[in-house]
Order: C-alpha cells, then sequence, then structure tokens
C-alpha cells in the first residue's frame, strides 16, 4: 500500500481514454477533438486540459466545413485563458490547403490568434517557406513571418521570353515576403 496522496492538485479531476468530442460555442459545435488520453487538472494553478498522448483537432465554420486541422504529438489548453499550447510534430492545414508544421505552436482563442516563436515550415502550393517565428489569424488565411527563406519556383520560359535590362535586376530578399 502507498501513502495516501493528500495534494489534490497533482490528480486529474477526469482521465478519459479513447476521446472523440465534440465541442460547442454558444450553442454552434465549433471543434471536434481526437485523442488517445484526455487528462483535466482542475486544481493546477492555472488549471488545464493534458493531451500527452496526441491530439487530433478540426474547427468548423457555421456549416461545419473544417476551417482548418491540427495535430499535434502533446497538447495543453488552458480553458480559463482560453489558450492552446501544441507541441511536438505540429502540424496545421488550412482551408486553402497550406500546410504548416512546427514543434511549438499557441493558438489564442481570445485574440482569435496563432503563432509561435519557433522555426516553421510553410508549404503552399507554389512555394515552401521556411521562418522563425510567425502569426497569423485563426483560419491562417493572414499571417506575417519573421525571419524568412524559402525556396520560390520560378518559370524560366516566362523569364527568357521578357528579360529586364540588367541595371533594373535587383535581388529580393527572402525575409521581405509575408
Amino acid at each position: 500500500m502507498g501513502e495516501a496522496i493528500t495534494e489534490r492538485d497533482s490528480l486529474p479531476v477526469m482521465e478519459t481514454l479513447g476521446v472523440t468530442t465534440l465541442v460547442s460555442d454558444s450553442g454552434v459545435t465549433r471543434y471536434r477533438v481526437n485523442a488517445e488520453e484526455w487528462l483535466v487538472f482542475d486544481k493546477k494553478n492555472p488549471p488545464y486540459w493534458a493531451f500527452e498522448k496526441g491530439v487530433y483537432l478540426e474547427k468548423f465554420d457555421t456549416l461545419f466545413y473544417v476551417e482548418a486541422s491540427i495535430e499535434a504529438d502533446t497538447a495543453y489548453f488552458y480553458n480559463k485563458q482560453e489558450l492552446w499550447k501544441l507541441m511536438g510534430h505540429v502540424h496545421i492545414q488550412n482551408l486553402q490547403g497550406e500546410k504548416f508544421d512546427t514543434d511549438l505552436l499557441y493558438w489564442d482563442q481570445r485574440k482569435k490568434k496563432v503563432y509561435s516563436d519557433r522555426r516553421v515550415r510553410i508549404e503552399q502550393p507554389d512555394r515552401v517557406i521556411f521562418a522563425v517565428g510567425f502569426e497569423s489569424n485563426e483560419q491562417l488565411t493572414k499571417y506575417t513571418f519573421f525571419e524568412t527563406e524559402g525556396i520560390f519556383y520560378v518559370d524560366e520560359e516566362q523569364m527568357a521570353a521578357a528579360p529586364a535590362p540588367a541595371d533594373t535586376l535587383a535581388p529580393v530578399r527572402a525575409d521581405s515576403i509575408k
């Protein structure tokens, strides 16, 4: 027999395995969450939900179309702050099919903002961008990258057809792209 646990904050108030749940906001279903394990710590300061064995989340618009999907190895949701902290192999796909990959991401639901200060890889149909840090709206449709670099595809036939005079060519800095 072990000693009694006197510190209630070290135990989850709820432990659920094999979770699929829908989360609503003002009576409208907004999210679907799938997780192997969901722990709720209501006595921690601040209280939070823990998804330490991974989480997959879909965000719906008002017509239940998936606006974005998020997958992470580990996630914490601080319900009083309405803040998600996603860690590990974080993969996001927005409605335009753009893919975001990083190892740390925050989603502030109050401010309707997604951001990271870590290295992020963004795959778009015509380019791949690498950055250290970015911030975006919740839909990941309007974003700003920091410390950027990237791979940009150039149509060489089109460039050869209309060359610019040599004195008007100027290098394009990848960190100027937003």
